[in-house]
């Protein structure tokens, strides 16, 4: 005889969406900049993120601390490979007053395809840090998709 149950007793297994882990990866908009360039915008909207190509917005030429500034402004998370953008005087003032989220992979000489499967393996980590640690930081995100608080305001 089948199992039968009572749909009173029923409990649902999926968290409230007010919790933020079960959110889908879509939540997240992220910004590539032109130092990782569009083919790592594939790996990316295929493990769930939305993805903006810097050179869908700026000119390829344009001064990093603008389109920080206008990033900031829509409040998209940034992911370089650039990693002189928490160096720079000019940058490091530019993404602390944007108040930007910015994820940098910090091994920049290993193969494009390992780099870009670190990141999309990374992404719940990146999401969680994005949703839980309050702007500005800098994270670091290593070629085993371990993330990494670099700097933060405080």
């Amino acid at each position: 005889m089948p199992k039968t149950t009572d749909d009173s007793k029923l409990r649902s297994k999926k968290r409230s969406d007010a919790n933020s882990s079960s959110r889908p990866l879509e939540a997240l908009e992220i910004f590539v900049d032109r130092s990782l360039g569009k083919k790592i915008a594939l790996p990316l909207t295929e493990a769930g993120a939305v993805v903006h190509l810097h050179d869908d917005h700026f000119a390829q030429n344009t001064e990093d601390q603008i389109w920080l500034t206008e990033v900031g402004k829509l409040g998209w998370i940034v992911l370089t490979k650039d990693q002189w953008i928490r160096r720079r005087p000019i940058e490091r003032d530019a993404f602390l007053s944007a108040g930007l989220k910015v994820f940098c992979f910090m091994s920049a000489s290993i193969p494009f395809s390992e780099m870009a499967d670190a990141i999309a393996v990374a992404l719940p980590k990146i999401k969680n840090l994005a949703e839980t640690e309050p702007p500005p930081f800098i994270a670091g995100i290593y070629k085993d998709s371990s993330v990494k608080l670099l700097i933060t305001r405080q």
